[in-house]
């Protein structure tokens, strides 16, 4: 596969997109499986799969030759129509195959998932901090998903939409496959009402301003930017209030007056609170990116970034009633299941 690109991507990755069908093996243990797509063939199932595992970022250490030899044994590496693979498959240009990656090691989300509502087709959570909504490169079991589908036992469990991993509060999950699709399209469409709040520092900010940028985000990098333009992000800060600073000072030491901003976002663009808050010159306490990067290493799960997805309001695309949900934070007093 010299000088090929490889398209490796976890079927939980995506949201609102349309499906294919069900995928030929099944999920296991909260995880779906992975496909990749071969960019240039021919090429043997032994060495594209190799390839795959030895190239990922996040490797588990057990993941070597002996590993993969299971999963061909055991019937575990198919095409989409659920042919199973020998290490020997001849594997042509744009075949896609199936199979069940081994997550690296994670270091455990220390927090609880409550949950604030449940029904046959819903169950809303507070998403705590530091846990990613779904699997993604590094971060795979220890996401809202894994964790609530090994909880429940209900591997149908999927997200409606996502919040960012250091971001609190209301996730919606879908219970089973056959409302999947309504509630993401709700969702995508952006025919919901969405309230957040923001611990910051006091400043000249009206209530009732609206923030308007263009936004952008390389893939890979970190860190979003502005940039001169069209408008592609659309803010409205709905209420400014001062607030008693002295626990957040038990969490991050000394700090300005603090107010918490109430903001209700009119686009959904990546990191769009955040660079809006630091563009008004007041961004998010806690926040480890903007303005500055600070290294994955150094990252302190007993101090969160105080952004908090507090409501959310749709009319239900089955029943046609109107759904509210409020998140039960505030977010120091998040419950901690490890010291």
């Amino acid at each position: 596969m010299t000088g090929a690109r490889i398209e490796l991507k976890s079927m939980g990755e995506r949201l609102a997109k349309k499906r294919r069908g069900a995928t030929p093996l099944p999920i296991r243990d909260g995880l779906n499986p992975t496909h990749a797509r071969v960019p240039e063939g021919p090429i043997t199932a032994w060495d594209f799969v190799r390839e795959l595992i030895l190239t990922q970022r996040h490797r588990h250490p057990e993941d070597d030759d002996a590993a993969l030899r299971s999963r061909f044994a055991a019937g575990e590496v198919v095409l989409q129509d659920g042919t199973s693979l020998t290490p020997d498959s001849i594997l042509a240009t744009n075949a896609t195959i199936y199979f069940y990656r081994i997550p690296a090691p994670e270091t455990p989300v220390p927090y609880d998932i409550p949950i604030l509502y449940e029904d046959e087709h819903l169950l809303v959570v507070d998403k705590p901090p530091f846990m990613a909504t779904m699997p993604r490169a590094r971060h795979i079991t220890e996401t809202a998903t894994v964790r609530l589908r090994r909880a429940t036992g209900n591997n149908e469990l999927s997200p409606a939409h996502r919040l960012d991993r250091l971001t609190s509060g209301i996730l919606v999950f879908t219970k089973d496959r056959s409302v999947r699709g309504a509630y993401q399209t709700l969702f995508a469409q952006r025919r919901v009402s969405k309230t957040y709040e923001a611990i910051a520092a006091l400043a000249d900010v009206s209530p009732g301003t609206l923030w308007r940028s263009r936004m952008e985000k390389t893939p890979g990098e970190l860190q979003g930017r502005i940039v001169a333009g069209i408008p592609n992000a659309i803010t409205e800060v709905a209420a400014v209030e001062a607030i008693d600073k002295a626990p957040y000072e038990a969490l991050h030491g000394p700090l300005p007056a603090l107010a918490k901003y109430t903001l209700k976002p009119r686009t959904g663009k990546t990191h769009q609170l955040r660079l809006h808050m630091l563009q008004a010159g007041v961004p998010i306490i806690g926040d480890p990116i903007y303005p500055t990067i600070f290294p994955a290493e150094a990252e302190d799960m007993r101090i969160p970034m105080h952004l908090t997805a507090k409501h959310i309001s749709f009319v239900d695309p089955l029943s046609g009633e109107p759904r509210e949900f409020f998140s039960q934070l505030p977010l120091e007093t998040h419950d901690l299941l490890r010291p």
